[in-house]
């Protein structure tokens, strides 16, 4: 039985379970209901069992199965650093919460079965780990700490909340200092301390390029590509083969080759007619059945550093409200064969990670910087999705179609905002056949953008971090990443390519994959809007109900005050996380009713995933069997890529903290400006211009005794009403910088001491 029949099957057992009708029935009597043959009757008892374990199913002592006896659930367990912890399950709205007397010894990350106390009285739903069905981490990543005869490993993970005992003659001659990997033998009980030993000595604390090892093992990034990946990989050529015609070419150069344009008809696209006395170049007999785009002006533009560029752009205007964008996307898919080696690598690790000093791509740099990449003046493959948009940026027409590009330019985001913004003419004589192109793009962004913000789209602009790096790994500066208009050109045109996609295969009703941004729960932002009130901001929210366009309104509202850091941050936390789905819900954020990952196959999965779904039906081949084929198998791969995607994101904001705890390292005793980003209880957290964030702690606020007044989100001394609140300007000190918690303290340096 393959996975996908697997996972159908338990699902239609689950389904009748719940059924009001149904009474428990034997092995024998479920085998005739659902008419399965005798010869399947063992597997069918192997799924039964399956849900047994995994809390979806009973069975009674005379062999009857039916629902739980018990209410039970199984989920995720994540882990707070106090002890108690939540368990995530994906049909409930709301995670259950776990006392710390009641998580079974479940360390963060292990997936639990939970016997469920369903909430009362506006409370959260608690409940009682009675199982631990899947360890996730049978190895620890840590500092060794050695007493006389044992020692123990604490974990870098901070919701690992227990320290791992390492019994003597256990610790491969690891000494304090040394960054460690232990492998758990004895996850004990909850009261007890996990034991475990030592599998590899990653190297000193201090020792270059260990902090970020260790962060990689941690999260269980993978390092290497398996050697039959690599064998793959090395079978496949540089570039596309080609047939050059030459008739009587003359003194023409590529530069001056004649462009075609796009006209409204599907059939037109790509096949202008060659004009005589110019090179033509025949594609080869495989490639024969793609659009030739290779004669339209094409570029791309992306960060100075990338190496992987999957999406190029072509643009014209055939009249005053006449637009056609091209978008054409790394056809990845027809070098990634479904269950091949290279495949089944990059659906294990579900997105290329950037961390602060490495790259781990999802695919072999063979194919990511390399065939797959859309280098400058090569030919390549790709998945293009060509779109006629009016003058109110509405798409009034497309086309999804493989095709043959040629990229003229490889343009930065820098240059290209220096064209559109700056009008820098020394940078415009160097494009100067490109400019117009330029200008074109980003009316036509402008317009797409104007469209999405009449919808409501949300915005969240906080400020990313550019760490700077030297040969050995230290850093040498950190300071925001700034989005200019042709970042948000790019942006503009990739949002409406995945929309454009996505729309298409809903109406086709084919198996797909979409990105979904569900709606808020209702309590969380009746919770927000009593929140900002306090700030003299109102948020409708009737029933709990809300429209983006009710949020984009408010982040308008407080843009350019000192609250805006807190109340876009609360808002952002107040949301659900988007996520992968075989349905398609829409996306609350953009205000997209369809929505899909379609641009970026070369590091992520999803992408390369429905870049299959969609050749395979442009070529007809989606039969009812293949059909059957994607339904069983995309739920996996959407959970599974959700997930990757989350463990990517936790492990690049971990390198971040600890590099930019590295760098304040340096500067202990240093003074800086810097902006209250944030009031709680216990500290006052200080932004600085750089993006470097720290806490100076209550108990460091000197002169006076200081309260926190949660409705004002403010600190006032009690005797002098001295008051520190959100955005309110302060200079800090650096006192202290703690790499292994990731924190950075300051101290609030008085005015007259500043003013001296």
């Amino acid at each position: 039985m393959t996975d996908e029949e697997r996972t159908r099957r338990k699902s239609m057992l689950a389904e009748l379970f719940h059924d009001q009708a149904y009474h428990p029935m034997k092995l024998k009597e479920l085998a005739v209901l659902l008419d399965v043959p005798r010869e399947q009757r063992e597997e069918l008892e192997e799924v039964l069992n399956q849900m047994i374990a995994e809390g979806r199913a009973s069975v009674s002592k005379k062999g009857r199965y039916g629902r739980p006896v018990r209410e039970t659930v199984s989920g995720t367990f994540s882990a707070a650093a106090k002890g108690f912890g939540f368990v995530n399950v994906p049909e409930r709205e709301e995670d259950i919460f776990i006392p710390a007397d009641q998580t079974k010894g479940a360390m963060h990350g292990d997936r639990v079965e939970v016997s469920v106390k369903e909430a009362s009285g506006g409370r959260r739903a608690e409940g009682t780990v009675t199982r631990i069905l899947e360890r996730a981490n049978q190895t620890v990543i840590g500092l060794y700490r050695k007493n006389q005869n044992y020692g123990f490993v604490i974990p870098d993970n901070q919701k690992l909340t227990q320290d791992v005992f390492i019994p003597a003659g256990k610790d491969m001659g690891a000494v304090t200092g040394h960054k460690v990997a232990a492998r758990i033998t004895d996850y004990g009980n909850g009261r007890q301390n996990p034991a475990g030993e030592i599998t590899e000595i990653l190297g000193h604390v201090n020792d270059p390029g260990v902090d970020i090892l260790s962060i990689v093992r941690a999260y269980d990034l993978p390092e290497e590509f398996p050697p039959e990946v690599m064998e793959q990989a090395a079978g496949i050529g540089d570039s596309i083969r080609t047939e050059t015609e030459i008739v009587d070419a003359g003194d023409f150069g590529r530069a001056e080759r004649p462009r075609q344009t796009y006209t409204a008809e599907a059939g037109d696209f790509g096949h202008a007619k060659q004009p005589d006395g110019l090179a033509t170049e025949a594609l080869p007999e495989e490639y024969r059945y793609r659009l030739d785009l290779r004669s339209l002006p094409t570029v791309t533009i992306d960060g100075e550093d990338a190496k992987d560029l999957d999406d190029a752009v072509t643009i014209s205007k055939e009249s005053e409200d006449h637009y056609t964008l091209g978008v054409h996307i790394a056809d990845v898919s027809h070098y990634v064969t479904e269950g091949s080696p290279l495949d089944l690598e990059a659906k294990r690790r579900g997105t290329s990670v950037y961390l602060v000093d490495r790259v781990i791509p999802m695919l072999p740099h063979k194919l990511s910087n390399g065939i797959c990449s859309l280098n400058e003046g090569e030919d390549r493959l790709a998945l293009s999705c060509i779109m006629e948009i009016d003058g109110s940026g509405t798409v009034v027409g497309h086309q999804i179609a493989e095709t043959v590009i040629r990229v003229d330019r490889r343009m930065t985001y820098t240059t290209v905002n220096a064209v559109i913004t700056g009008r820098d003419e020394a940078v415009m004589a160097q494009y100067d056949g490109f400019v117009e192109m330029f200008d074109l793009m980003k009316e036509l962004a402008d317009l797409l953008r104007a469209k999405r913000g009449q919808r409501g789209s949300i915005d969240f602009d906080f400020p990313e971090s550019k760490i700077t790096l030297d040969g050995r790994g230290r850093v040498v500066e950190i300071k925001p990443y700034e989005r200019n208009a042709a970042t948000r050109i790019i942006e503009d045109f990739m949002l409406m390519a995945n929309e454009t996609v996505a729309e298409d295969y809903f109406w086709q009703d084919i198996p797909f994959l979409y990105r979904t941004h569900e709606e808020p729960d209702p309590e969380k932002m009746k919770k927000l809007a009593a929140f900002i009130n306090n700030f003299g901001y109102v948020l409708r929210v009737p029933n709990g109900e809300v429209h983006p366009k009710e949020i984009q309104k408010l982040l308008a509202k407080i843009e350019g005050t000192p609250e805006e850091a807190l109340l876009s941050r609360m808002t952002l936390r107040a949301m659900k996380q988007a996520r992968y789905t075989t349905e398609c819900t829409g996306h609350f954020g953009l205000a997209a009713r369809y929505y899909t990952h379609f641009t970026s196959p070369i590091r992520r999965y999803p992408d390369l995933q429905i870049h299959r779904i969609i050749k395979e039906n442009l070529h007809g081949g989606l039969t009812e069997r293949r059909t059957a084929h994607y339904a069983g198998i995309l739920p996996e791969v959407a959970a599974q890529s959700s997930a990757l995607e989350r463990r990517a994101d936790e492990a690049e904001r971990e390198t971040e903290k600890l590099k930019k705890c590295e760098y304040m390292a340096g500067r202990l005793g240093e003074i800086c400006d810097g902006v209250i980003s944030g009031v709680t209880s216990w500290g006052i957290y200080v932004e600085l211009p750089n993006t470097v964030e720290g806490m100076v702690r209550v108990s460091d606020l000197e002169g006076d005794y200081f309260v926190f007044d949660e409705a004002k989100m403010e600190m006032a001394g009690e005797l002098t009403n001295r008051r520190y609140k959100l955005g309110q300007r302060v200079t800090v000190q650096v006192a202290a910088v703690d790499k292994l918690m990731r924190t950075i303290d300051f101290v609030i340096v008085p005015e007259e001491a500043v003013n001296r």
